[in-house]
């Protein structure tokens, strides 16, 4: 049975992307509404991949248009980033990290561990989520871009 996230395990990463946009890049971020994803594939063409495990096991994404991607890491290394390089990358790499550590830090109970980040290039990328989970997509408007931080975790186990 396909299960979807409870809103407890979603709303510690929309309120982190918010943050950490606003802080780390200095632009303004607006969410739309929450939606389920559809497909497989990567929502934008610039992604990074967090794995979560603890009392619950699941993956984010942190998926973003190229503009964006780019002006994030021009932001972060106060340089201007005009082509994708190992530097854009591993700037979109510590911002998922930040996001999914905010988000961990609400989420505490759950003692989760957090993998390293890995980053994607290809909107076609095939995104992998636990099995039996349906994944949650939340879209937001940037200054700079569309992007969505999207979201699939298994239940804890009964009891808690």
């Amino acid at each position: 049975m396909s299960q979807t996230a409870r809103v407890e395990f979603i709303n510690p990463f929309i309120v982190a992307v918010s943050k950490t946009l606003e802080t780390m890049v200095g632009c303004r971020v607006v969410r739309e509404p929450p939606q389920i994803k559809k497909g497989k594939s990567a929502l934008h063409p610039v992604s990074g991949i967090i794995g979560l495990s603890g009392a619950i096991v699941g993956t984010v994404v942190l998926t973003m248009s190229e503009t964006l991607a780019l002006k994030s890491a021009s932001a972060m290394l106060m340089e201007d980033c005009t082509e994708f390089d190992n530097d854009v990358f591993d700037a979109v790499g510590e911002l998922t990290n930040v996001i999914a550590g905010n988000a961990k830090a609400q989420l505490e109970e759950y003692k989760l561990s957090l993998s390293l980040p890995n980053v994607i290039y290809g909107k076609d990328a095939e995104l992998r989520f636990p099995e039996r989970c349906t994944p949650i997509s939340i879209p937001f408007q940037t200054d700079h871009g569309p992007m969505a931080i999207e979201v699939g975790f298994t239940d804890p186990p009964a009891g808690r």
